[in-house]
């Protein structure tokens, strides 16, 4: 009887890869940072953030803050670890920095939003009620355009809305004499002289001006009213330097 035989055995060659591991690791470490920021920021338009749904707590954002914190501690421990290889990607370790930016720079805009929802939730007894929050203004390519960004908010009761309208106007100098313009004139995205908005913790009015020729803008002047039950006025003024500086 012949010998059965046997198959042949079969060997696998690994071949050394100087840094792989390290390299690994990083990358996994910036796709990890990303999603989480990616799944913040999802959960963030899901949930009708700013508070526009919102019976959400400040502590549930003071949680997402903290758990973010924790992971850019993790990301910097990684980096460390990584930046101490003999042997490393230079290309995933410079991702991995880049990350660290982000996140340092995603905290940061976190921490405003907190500030910005604790002064709605729990302000202080001389801010309640119709406020004139902020206005921005960013310049275009376009010479004398302007995107611009108002703010307001309801501060304090915010279990029913309040509606009303805002005006605009824009207050400087044409030769050598004081000039008043309506946003409405400055802007196409401003068909009333007076806004309307309805709103239960805040709301955004944004846009784009263009300023006439020859006409040199000192203040932006905002004065809300609101209507109904909860009647209010608010008014504020912005120094337009003070808005363009940077």
């Amino acid at each position: 009887m012949s010998e059965q035989r046997k198959p042949a055995e079969e060997y696998v060659v690994i071949r050394h890869r100087p840094g792989y591991r390290l390299r690994r690791t990083a990358i996994l470490l910036i796709f990890t940072v990303v999603a989480a920021i990616a799944g913040y920021a999802t959960g963030l338009a899901q949930g009708g953030f700013r508070f526009s749904s919102a019976e959400e707590s400040n502590q549930v954002l003071e949680d997402e803050v903290e758990a973010l914190r924790e992971d850019y501690r993790k990301a910097r421990q990684q980096l460390i670890n990584l930046e101490r290889g003999r042997v490393i990607d230079e290309q995933a370790l410079n991702q991995a920095r880049k990350t660290i930016v982000e996140l340092e720079t995603r905290i940061v805009s976190l921490q405003s939003d907190l500030t910005f929802y604790k002064n709605i939730m729990a302000p202080s007894e001389t801010s309640k009620g119709l406020q004139v929050d902020s206005f921005t203004l960013v310049p275009t390519r376009n010479q004398d355009s302007y995107d611009f960004k108002l703010v307001l908010t309801q501060v304090g009761n915010n279990k029913s809305y309040i509606s009303g309208v805002v005006a605009v106007n824009v207050i400087g100098l044409r030769d050598e004499e004081k000039e008043v313009i309506a946003l409405r004139d400055l802007s196409e995205d401003i068909a009333d002289l007076g806004v309307k908005f309805r709103f239960r913790y805040f709301q955004d009015v944004e846009g784009s001006l263009k300023l006439p020729e020859e006409f040199e803008p000192l203040e932006i002047q905002v004065v809300a009213q609101a209507e109904g039950r909860k009647s209010s006025q608010a008014e504020r003024t912005f120094n337009w330097d003070d808005l363009t500086e940077n």
